[in-house]
């Protein structure tokens, strides 16, 4: 019986810390067998990664991204590890590594080491800065927000550059990883061939930068930081009121209109400043003065509550904790708890966030211990009686 849309492929995960692991989790998750592979006594770094843990003192960080996953401990400095490896690999659909370039094709493991023996493979490296000018430089998600222009763009306008409040470029190159991971199976499946597929933080981020991004290619614009704002939409930014923060995101005319009407000013969406979009970004700071002054009167779940019945797009800023109760409220998938193997406690993990209706996306294991599936994986003899020792 079938556990899943990507049922029957192997992918042998050379990967660490977040990018990677987060783009393998995701295809586990749709049923996708991910053998993860690590140092013996050390594993992933983000093991080490804490606090927060759970009650077994694992770091929270490391189970966030490694469900679903076996892991095997393979010391690939060694030839019966890297032997190990090719044994692993000759078996899998895809290979995925983001160690530094050239460390692979040091090790024998280089793709093209491997495409002859491995024509069907497909080989997804991850990288900070690609291959060529940048491959010495460390890939680490706080240095490509600050060299790849996140940061500027980040913050209030008088204020210090801040990163984002968690690792978005990993997390948006993991995703760009599992769509190029996608893509090549889909071209293998036609033509049975495999190819490779390379992936950089600093690449990910430029392209995620988006409508600012354009503004630079097309007007040669380069956008400075807005706080909360929006450089090409009013109103489009948070709003104190009387309790805590209200988010507004009023992309149109027919929604000022709505706002202004039940913020008991009608007559905003006739003045000559606000009547367009356009209008409304050019006077941004006297319309954030009225609307303002507005919302001063009543408490952000009161605002939200009746911007959002007349179509309005608007909500408080939630802590994390609000925003699970929210998505609970709203029938969305939040938390679900992973039964562990050997009568453990049941792992609580984030669920994955794409609904397939005839295939969806299954939890069948919790988090790997360090090495736990070696003897599982290549059903070593000498490893089983060692397990058992």
């Amino acid at each position: 019986m079938r556990t899943g849309a990507l049922h029957g492929l192997r992918i042998a995960d050379f990967s660490r810390v977040l990018a990677g692991p987060y783009a393998t989790m995701l295809l586990a998750d749709l049923g996708a067998d991910v053998v993860k592979v690590e140092r013996p006594g050390a594993g992933d770094e983000t093991r080490q990664w804490r606090p927060p843990a759970d009650e077994n003192g694992t770091s929270t960080y490391f189970l966030g991204v490694n469900r679903n996953k076996r892991s095997v401990a393979l010391d690939l400095a060694s030839d019966s590890g890297r032997e190990r490896a090719r044994a692993l690999i000759a078996e899998s659909d895809v290979l995925v590594e983001n160690f530094r370039p050239g460390t692979m094709a040091r090790l024998g493991l280089g793709h093209e080491d491997l495409k002859g023996r491995h024509p069907r493979l497909v080989y997804c490296s991850i990288s900070g800065f690609g291959a060529d000018g940048g491959a010495a430089i460390p890939g680490y998600d706080l240095l490509v927000q600050a060299v790849g222009g996140l940061m500027s763009v980040t913050g209030e306008p008088d204020g210090e550059p801040v990163k984002a409040g968690v690792a978005l470029v990993d997390v948006i190159t993991g995703l760009h990883a599992a769509l190029g991971i996608m893509a090549a199976l889909r071209h293998r499946d036609a033509t049975g061939e495999g190819q490779r597929v390379e992936v950089s933080l600093l690449g990910s981020l430029l392209s995620a930068m988006v409508n600012q991004a354009s503004g630079y290619a097309v007007a040669g614009v380069v956008p400075g930081r807005l706080g909360n704002a929006h450089p090409s939409i009013a109103p489009y930014e948070t709003f104190p009121t009387a309790d805590r923060p209200l988010a507004l995101a009023v992309g149109n005319d027919g929604q000022f209109a709505a706002l202004a009407g039940v913020l008991g000013c009608a007559g905003l969406a006739d003045d000559e400043r606000f009547r367009s979009n356009p209008d409304r970004v050019a006077h941004r700071a006297e319309l954030r003065k009225v609307l303002g002054e507005r919302l001063l009167g009543a408490g952000a779940d009161h605002w939200s509550a009746a911007l959002l019945a007349a179509g309005v797009p608007a909500g408080p800023v939630n802590r994390l904790d609000e925003a699970f109760a929210f998505a609970d409220r709203l029938g969305l998938p939040g938390i679900v708890d992973i039964p562990a193997a050997a009568n453990g406690p049941a792992s609580r993990q984030v669920a994955h966030p794409i609904a397939l209706s005839a295939s969806p996306a299954r939890y069948r294991l919790a988090p790997p211990g360090l090495g736990e599936h070696t003897a599982e994986v290549f059903r070593d003899p000498l490893d089983d009686a060692s397990a058992s020792a």
